[in-house]
């Protein structure tokens, strides 16, 4: 990751999508996009700071859901 990115304040080890990023379970493109973008349009980070809700680790940042994410623990 290049020392450049403006990071997600929440992008750090208790992230969901860091871990499943970390573990190889989703693509890059889902860091890339939003938590090295400083979380602009993450629905995860919105709900989170809004609402105080804290998304399941099975749901991505645009607010679907991983089913390969749903029974795993990483």
């Amino acid at each position: 990751m290049p020392e450049d990115r403006d990071l997600c304040r929440w992008y750090n080890e208790t992230s969901a999508v860091k871990r499943a990023y970390d573990a190889g379970l989703i693509e890059r493109k889902w860091v890339e996009d939003y938590c090295w973008s400083g979380g602009r349009d993450c629905v995860r980070k919105r709900r989170f700071e809004q609402e105080g809700y804290v998304s399941p680790d099975y749901v991505l940042p645009d607010g679907t859901e991983a089913p390969q994410l749903r029974n795993r623990n990483c």
